[in-house]
């Protein structure tokens, strides 16, 4: 299945400039069980798996599914907590050559159905029941709307009396006993790194319901070395997903970057602050994948009862993470974040190392990865100088092949040249991007433009303040103004007027002063991703003010 944006001469211009490869990740997983088959690989709860072990089950998983007459490029959703299992059929697919877009636990009916009839999926890979949540019926009623959905993979030992036709133990499948010549026709099926789509992911979103997005591999495993070479990442680090394996955060880390040089990889199924301290002690975690509301969590632990001396850094994604909560965790944890700019919908953009100052770290998202090309633009389409804001625009070999099968919403995303916005307005500075806000939460009050992530930035370092978001509301006579959303530290107040008088200090112009203060419990996020939901913050406000409260 040929990725619907990708030309023949961006193909080859990657791939002479040495970004793309032929490898595909379950080319990694064969080299690792040659090379360090006896050490471990995969860890959750319940299973410890070694490389060579890895690589015979995902084999044995591999052969079933072809075993059973599934065709090469078909399509498989993998709905997985994290898991050695969750891991397994992942990278099946990969040397199955099937295509795989793994979901987060918490979707339900209203997104899947839509998965499910857009992909064509003809099997998913599901636990029986997770979260006294009972997966399998969910997804037999589903089968009702999508008959070409004829094959359920339970991560369970045993098949529950009563379920469908077509339900199997993935357990099962992948521990039996199969002649390793069959391995051979799964190379056979091999998906072409640089010409096929590979996997999918699906964006986040805020509104609506998710979008698919396609991906040739060659450009996820270019993404995964340029993490690899920042983080220093080696075959003795050992990462740790806490955030789930299916987003970005603890993904990139994990599924994606872990593998290529042989590193370990534990999971933790449920979270909870106590627990992600006690495992990292445990299996002596050099690196985790997090999303800010578990840092923070995390912070209100006492640090001091384990172990930590393992760690070596954080990688916090999905959310704003303030600078303060980054300085705070550095200094208690011992390690160093990291942070990055990138989206499912466009790519991979930049990323600090880990050896970068703090100050870069804790308030940039570094530098351009390779290969990557980047313009800021200002409303009439010219480059601002060196130091002002703009919307970012890059182009490079980081990227997604646009939308699932949809060239019409894919066009409007990248131009003809595979130019293409985050919608972030960020400024340069020495090679390093400091994000502004985004394009679409720019708020502009009278004619000017204000950017929600410069006073964010600001007001996280009150000592009163432990979260905030920045969101317009409409107003008749400058059109928009601010209100800042503030979640307090325990046992703390605050008052419009320290806000105000807080701010002047710091010297922020005038206009952006925020005209509403609103204390709120915590912050509204999409889904488990971490990511503050500013679409219902808005909507309680101008609720707020349409009624006349002050």
């Amino acid at each position: 299945m040929r990725p619907i944006r990708y030309t023949d001469e961006m193909i080859n211009e990657f791939k002479r400039d040495g970004y793309w490869t032929d490898e595909v990740f379950s080319d990694f997983w064969r080299r690792n069980a040659m090379e360090l088959g006896d050490r471990e690989a995969l860890v959750d709860s319940k299973y410890r798996v070694t490389w060579k072990q890895a690589w015979k089950m995902l084999n044995n998983l591999a052969c079933a599914w072809v075993d059973m007459g599934i065709p090469k490029d078909s399509r498989i959703i993998i709905q997985a907590p994290n898991s050695v299992y969750g891991f397994i059929s992942r990278i099946a697919a990969d040397r199955a050559g099937l295509i795989s877009l793994t979901v987060y636990p918490y979707l339900r009916e209203k997104e899947l159905v839509y998965m499910v009839e857009r992909t064509g999926a003809v099997a998913v890979a599901i636990p029986h029941i997770y979260r006294k949540f009972n997966y399998l019926e969910m997804y037999r009623e589903l089968q009702k709307t999508s008959p070409q959905l004829k094959y359920f993979f339970l991560f369970d030992e045993e098949v529950p009396d009563g379920a469908p036709e077509g339900s199997f133990s993935l357990f099962k499948l992948a521990n039996r006993d199969v002649d390793k010549s069959k391995y051979g026709m799964l190379d056979e099926r091999k998906f072409n790194a640089c010409y096929d789509v590979g996997l999918l992911t699906s964006t986040t979103g805020t509104t609506g319901l998710p979008k698919l997005v396609e991906w040739p591999i060659a450009s996820r495993v270019c993404t995964s070395k340029a993490r690899v070479d920042i983080w220093r990442l080696t075959k003795d680090d050992i990462t740790m997903a806490i955030a789930p394996h299916a987003g970005g955060a603890a993904g990139t880390l994990t599924y994606f970057a872990a593998p290529l040089i042989g590193a370990k990889t534990v999971m933790m199924e449920e979270f909870d602050p106590e627990g992600a301290l006690r495992l990292i002690e445990k299996e002596k975690a050099t690196a985790i994948g997090v999303v800010p509301t578990h840092l923070v969590r995390m912070l209100e632990a006492d640090e001091t009862k384990y172990d930590l001396s393992s760690l070596r850094f954080i990688r916090s994604a999905g959310g704003y993470l303030p600078p303060q909560v980054a300085e705070e965790a550095e200094r208690r944890f011992r390690a160093t974040i990291t942070s990055d700019l990138g989206t499912q919908d466009v790519g991979s953009v930049s990323g600090c190392t880990i050896d970068d100052p703090g100050e870069i770290r804790r308030r940039t998202v570094g530098r351009m990865l390779p290969g990557n090309k980047v313009r800021l633009l200002d409303d009439d389409g010219k480059e601002v100088p060196d130091g002002e804001p703009g919307q970012l625009w890059f182009r490079g070999p980081h990227a997604p092949a646009g939308y699932y099968r949809d060239p019409e919403s894919t066009a409007p995303v990248f131009d003809a040249n595979g130019w293409t916005t985050t919608g972030d307005i960020v400024k340069s500075e020495d090679g390093c991007l400091w994000i502004m806000g985004r394009s679409k939460d720019m708020i502009i009050r009278g004619g000017q433009n204000i950017y929600p992530a410069e006073i964010e930035g600001i007001l996280n370092e009150h000592p009163a303040v432990a979260n905030v978001a920045i969101v317009g509301y409409p107003d008749r006579e400058m059109g928009e103004r601010a209100c800042a959303c503030v979640v307090l530290k325990a046992g703390a107040t605050f008052s419009k007027e320290e806000m105000v008088g807080f701010l002047k200090e710091k010297k922020l112009a005038a206009f952006k002063l925020p005209e509403r203060l609103e204390i709120v419990d915590a912050l509204p996020t999409v889904g488990d991703s971490g990511k503050v939901d500013k679409k219902v913050l808005k909507a309680e406000i101008e609720k707020k003010v349409s009624g006349g409260e002050e």
